[in-house]
């Protein structure tokens, strides 16, 4: 091909604009953070300053009340004995809202992935109660994943007496309510919330669910002992105390009554299920 044929090509013209290094964009970019964070400047401090108060109140506060030191031991009972089944509820509450509850927050948010899934030919309730039982299975392995770890971790003896008739029983329990709760915050916070919900739900439910001591050691903070008995975690904690810890004997620990853990667990699974459901068929429907 000749030259002449060839086609000719005009170069664009050099544009100059102004403000368009990588720096700028950056610190435009900063600039809109630190709006946002300003509009927002009671949630940031709400969720700031929730964890570390709470560690302060717990370890400094309560611990001292109740003559329990970390790392020591309360009569025969040692510290790692205590904490196993307070993680064992933490793991099946935490995973309840990393399986339920995030993914709804995403599934309901822009892109409504969520009308995927009620094209299934099954009523609304039931789509959001298969989540449910979804998030307590997924609830449930996490709870089996801690026993191991508490075998092999803890630096002093853990004392474990299985009762095999409560843990049956409690453990699914406990992984339906985690998975309850999860439904229930999944279908009534919005993406830009998530934060939030963790830094002034979640972690308050962590430290003040008897997990890192027993409901009954409270009895001297009795106004404290009465509050957390709003707390489904109290339940889930002191329900694998009973079925974990000896319950005769030197190194028996004390725990709330059984019919109350069984009535708690039970209360608060149908009560969290049934709005969370009703939460998910409004969102839905709306």
């Amino acid at each position: 091909m000749s030259d002449a044929a060839a086609p000719k090509t005009r170069a664009l013209p050099h544009v100059e604009t102004p403000n368009s290094t990588p720096a700028h964009a950056f610190g435009a970019l900063l600039l809109r953070d630190l709006a946002v964070l300003r509009k927002n400047i009671v949630e940031f401090v709400a969720r700031t300053i929730m964890q570390p108060l709470l560690f302060v109140f717990v370890f400094t506060y309560v611990f001292p009340k109740i003559g329990q030191g970390v790392g020591g031991a309360r009569g025969e009972a040692s510290f790692s004995s205590l904490l196993v089944p307070g993680v064992i509820a933490i793991a099946c509450i935490f995973q309840g809202i990393q399986a339920v509850a995030l993914p709804l927050v995403q599934e309901f948010g822009y892109s409504r992935e969520i009308e995927d899934r009620v094209m299934a030919p099954m009523p609304v309730w039931a789509v959001a109660a298969e989540k449910l039982l979804a998030g307590a299975v997924q609830g449930l392995i996490a709870a089996v994943v801690v026993f191991p770890l508490a075998i092999f971790i803890p630096v002093t003896t853990v004392h474990l007496e299985v009762n095999w008739l409560h843990l049956l029983t409690l453990l699914p329990l406990a992984a339906l309510t985690g998975a309850s709760l999860g439904l229930l915050i999944g279908t009534r916070v919005s993406p830009r919330q998530v934060p939030l919900v963790f830094g002034i739900v979640v972690i308050p439910i962590t430290f003040l669910g008897a997990t890192y001591y027993t409901w009954q050691s409270l009895s001297v903070i009795r106004w404290l002992q009465v509050l957390l008995l709003a707390n489904p975690l109290v339940y889930m904690s002191e329900g694998m105390r009973v079925s974990l810890l000896p319950q005769s004997g030197l190194n028996q620990v004390p725990h709330m009554p059984y019919w109350a853990i069984y009535l708690g667990l039970l209360g608060f699974t149908a009560l969290l299920g049934l709005l969370g459901i009703k939460g998910f068929r409004n969102r839905v429907l709306s």
